[in-house]
């Protein structure tokens, strides 16, 4: 019996023991190619040799020291790179141990800054329905999965959601792109007024929409007139990459794609590839002043912010991406992922929905495909279709309640950055039948 207090404790989990490349081994023995790097997490596959020689360098030298008292090379290293990278003046990085860290440093870094900018007032955070931003209870507090948040409301502090930029579904019928947008921009101005904007801190939204409703990326000039609204009410715009940064949806930061700056942006999953638990938050140089002007200090810390390990083992990542041209490789791979995709599915009439950036692709399920409408959830559609996929020896993470927190189904892909043409072909050679199994087609 295990002593581990898993995520399903009724569910009988396989023994993974070992990895090689896109592919994880059971302790039966069987292989399973890794189509969504765990929770789009592995990007440079498993066992790869630089990044693990990285780590044992490191430890070699020096595993752990307190950022209190040291600050370290790889980490000085690995900030550096990063600020280089990033778009306009995110010039500052605080490292921290994961993707929700990262949150719930963006928006206690935010609460201060209009603190000690002399705007105290500002307290009221702005995100988007059919969100995620993590599990900690200010990053749960602003997210918008409802299943998630629904045991916990009461410990949670007052938070504010718009509509998601959710073509699919939401876009009006007749409705341009230029106009849906013009309508959601709209949305976010009234929800500011009706709070005051003199009391709203920012706007908190994923570039590309990760677990929850699965992989949804903006339309048009989305971001762009969002940044605008903000700007005319003195409100942070803050970016959640977490999944859909370090190089997933093809550029470093996803937000490059849409040609605009957040002003705080919080990072995780692909920085570390999973070879180390590593998360960051970013920000702008008028952030990071405001806050050496005034105190001087970040009322923040954690004990493993800037672990001496985790940031060598995410230097050599980025290193490899950069040195290896991967995210070339990234955006080639998930033109040919989603043409597959949809060249399989094209007659499906369980499959509603194939979007994405790069290798960050996701599948909507629907009972009926003229009518969109999704399938009851009792059946957990989702959930059969990992399981059909396990079987085939394709890894993909499903996830109910895509729509409003309770009804749809999809599915996510996040293959990582070294898949071959070969490898896109045979996870949709094994994803297609697994598909078919669950939704009962044949």
């Amino acid at each position: 019996m295990s002593r581990i207090f898993h995520r399903n404790p009724r569910q009988n989990m396989p023994v993974a023991v070992g990895g090689k490349g896109l592919e994880l081994i059971d302790q039966q023995g069987k292989s399973y190619i890794d189509a969504c790097g765990g929770a789009a997490v592995s990007c440079l596959g498993h066992g790869h040799p630089r990044v693990l020689a990285a780590i044992h360098k490191q430890v070699d030298a020096l595993a752990y020291a307190h950022t209190s008292f040291f600050t370290t090379e790889p980490a000085e290293e690995l900030a550096a790179m990063l600020t280089a990278a990033a778009p306009g003046t995110l010039n500052h990085v605080y490292f921290v141990s994961g993707g929700s860290e990262a949150v719930e440093a963006g928006l206690k870094l935010a609460r201060q800054y209009h603190v000690e900018a002399g705007q105290p007032q500002r307290k009221y955070f702005i995100a988007r329905r059919q969100s995620y931003h993590g599990n900690t209870l200010g990053a749960l507090a602003i997210g918008g999965n409802a299943w998630r948040r629904e045991a916990f409301l009461p410990l949670l502090i007052e938070a504010h959601h718009v509509a998601p930029c959710y073509a699919y579904r939401d876009r009006l019928e007749g409705e341009s792109d230029r106009q849906y947008v013009q309508r959601l921009a709209d949305e976010l101005e009234q929800k500011i007024l009706a709070l005051g904007a003199e009391n709203v801190a920012a706007f908190v939204a994923e570039t590309v929409v990760g677990a929850t409703a699965g992989a949804v990326p903006p339309v048009a000039d989305y971001f762009r007139r969002m940044r605008a609204v903000c700007d005319k009410y003195g409100v942070l715009l803050m970016l959640d990459e977490v999944m859909s940064g370090m190089g997933r949806t093809g550029y470093l930061f996803a937000c490059e794609e849409d040609g605009i700056t957040p002003d705080i942006v919080m990072i995780a999953k692909g920085l570390g590839a999973g070879y180390q638990a590593i998360g960051a938050m970013l920000c702008t140089d008028r952030i990071y002043d405001t806050i050496l002007a005034g105190s001087g200090f970040f009322q923040h810390g954690h004990t493993y912010i800037g672990h001496a390990t985790a940031c060598a083992a995410a230097l050599a990542v980025q290193q490899t991406i950069r040195d290896e041209d991967l995210l070339s490789n990234v955006r080639e791979r998930g033109e040919q992922l989603r043409a597959v995709l949809r060249e399989r599915f094209a007659d499906h009439p369980y499959v509603g929905d194939i979007r994405g950036r790069g290798l960050f692709v996701g599948v909507e399920l629907v009972a009926d495909r003229v009518s969109k409408q999704p399938f009851d959830p009792a059946l957990k559609t989702h959930a059969k279709v990992k399981a059909q996929a396990m079987q085939n020896g394709v890894l993909v993470y499903p996830m109910g309640g895509t729509i409003d927190g309770r009804l749809g189904d999809h599915i996510l892909l996040a293959p990582p950055f070294i898949s071959s043409a070969a490898d896109i072909d045979e996870i949709v050679n094994r994803l297609g039948p697994a598909v078919d199994a669950a939704t009962g087609f044949v």
